[in-house]
């Protein structure tokens, strides 16, 4: 363990709805839901005026919509959001080449291996702490020069009690905890509150009375490895007391993105297994997209009731990150598997992952040939239509969408509907704009890409900042 707290942990807050505030100025300080915007669609991220009405990541979009009714509901920007964190990335790897991103919008840095890690060598315990307070502000302000945006920030002696801090540093603080606090930090907080205890954990954690931080330790190494097993029980134990010598790992590259779950009575009903993979696929996505990942490989894994586990997977023709595509393939894989006597576990991944999408057009093409199969279908007995000109596709635009005009410039969508489309024309630059509309396929509107968040640094529209790894990717960008 450090004597000096010199690792940082960064979470950008409200990552997704804050770059879409910075990007309309119409929409700052109002409530604001990025995610899913179909009847099955979920909450990717929330700003902080829309969480006021308990709206959270991951709840279905239509229970959002009775939350907070007058919220702007928007489609994600992928593209806007993976330059906003290339823009923040870059300027963490001035501070030091030891930067881990986990998401788009979440990293760990090791001052000590950066440029002032000599100075930090040699100063005194009370000098160190002042400076790496110093460069974490600098940070922050550093940020929102360059986006606009706000970012909370941990530092600590260990990844575990940084990330602590950051928790609660949110949102827009800075919180340091200096090494041999840590459990004096860490005992009341509830045992969730430990990377890799999840639902599953914390219900046996639960039904042996231990609901606190301070309960794991004061239980003992051995009681948890008796509860959970040596390697899970060991780890958690360790982290209980504060301990965690894991080090900052640059550039970390995920192989995967999967979730799983275990279930306490074993599933033996097809219906129930589809619908658990459906949501663990949707949940797979949305740790995909937070990555600003695809992947060609979906990937099911399946624990039966004997603890015998079988995997199988399927790869596409293109990586993609459409719920649909995931959620569909994920589906066939488990109706293909034997669930007699009952299923233990369940996972769902994507593997052979990809930095682009290739503007979801393996995903559209999945969509139109199910189309075409159910209208053959539907038209297999009628006497066949003569052959007309084909006519021109309906032009789609989602809210939130960059859009260009011929005569009235940049802006975005912000709804569409009966054949009109409704614009505000405004910058991120620029104070609220002007609203219009026009018909669906005005030939003088297009869309665009999005437009740099600071004007000052035009460098953002090229779009070549780095893009965030991942360790184990991350549920998406944080709550923050």
């Amino acid at each position: 363990m450090r004597s000096l707290p010199s690792i940082i942990h960064l979470d950008m807050d409200a990552f997704f709805a804050a770059v879409e505030q910075a990007a309309k100025p119409s929409l700052r300080g109002k409530p604001v839901i990025v995610g899913g915007l179909g009847g099955r669609g979920v909450v990717s991220t929330a700003s902080y005026e829309a969480r006021k009405f308990g709206v959270h990541s991951a709840m279905p979009m239509a229970q959002a919509r009775r939350l907070c009714p007058n919220a702007a509901f928007l489609a994600g920007r992928f593209e806007a959001y993976r330059r906003a964190s290339g823009l923040v990335m870059g300027l963490l790897r001035e501070l030091s080449p030891l930067v881990q991103p986990l998401s788009l919008d979440e990293a760990f840095v090791d001052l000590e291996a950066g440029p002032y890690g000599p100075v930090l060598a040699e100063a005194e315990h009370g000098t160190g702490e002042r400076l790496l307070l110093a460069l974490a502000e600098d940070l922050r302000a550093d940020i929102v020069e360059r986006t606009g945006l706000t970012a909370s920030v941990g530092v600590a002696g260990s990844k575990l009690m940084a990330k602590i801090a950051s928790e609660q540093a949110k949102p827009d603080g800075l919180v340091l905890i200096e090494p041999g606090q840590e459990r004096a930090v860490l005992g009341p907080m509830p045992v969730r509150a430990l990377p890799g205890i999840g639902p599953a954990t914390e219900q046996v954690l639960r039904r042996a009375g231990l609901n606190t931080v301070a309960e794991l330790a004061e239980a003992g190494e051995a009681e948890l490895v008796q509860l959970l097993g040596k390697a899970h029980g060991v780890g958690v134990h360790a982290m209980s007391i504060g301990l965690d010598d894991r080090p900052v790992v640059a550039d970390q590259d995920a192989k995967s993105v999967s979730v799983e779950d275990t279930f306490e009575v074993d599933l033996a009903d097809r219906d129930r297994v589809l619908r658990e993979v459906e949501a663990l696929a949707l949940r797979c996505v949305r740790r995909l997209r937070g990555a600003g990942r695809s992947g060609r490989t979906v990937v099911l894994k399946v624990r039966r009731f004997d603890f015998s586990t079988l995997t199988r997977s399927e790869t596409l023709r293109g990586p993609t990150d459409d719920e649909a595509v995931v959620v569909e393939t994920a589906r066939r894989l488990a109706s293909q598997v034997d669930i007699t006597g009952g299923v233990r576990l369940l996972g769902v991944g994507v593997a052979q992952l990809a930095d682009y999408t290739q503007e979801d057009l393996f995903a559209q093409a999945v969509r139109e040939e199910a189309a075409a199969e159910a209208e053959a279908g539907a038209g297999a007995e009628e006497e066949p239509e003569p052959a007309e000109e084909p006519a021109a596709p309906v032009r789609r635009w989602l809210p939130g969408q960059d859009v260009r005009h011929a005569e009235h410039g940049p802006g975005w969508v912000q709804g569409s509907g009966v054949g009109r489309v409704t614009v505000r024309f405004e910058t991120p630059w620029s104070g609220p704009g002007r609203v219009r509309t026009f018909r669906i396929d005005d030939p003088a509107l297009e869309p665009a890409r999005p437009l740099p968040l600071r004007q000052e640094w035009p460098g953002a529209e090229d779009g070549d900042g780095d893009e965030a790894g991942a360790e184990g990717v991350g549920e998406g960008p944080g709550e923050g």
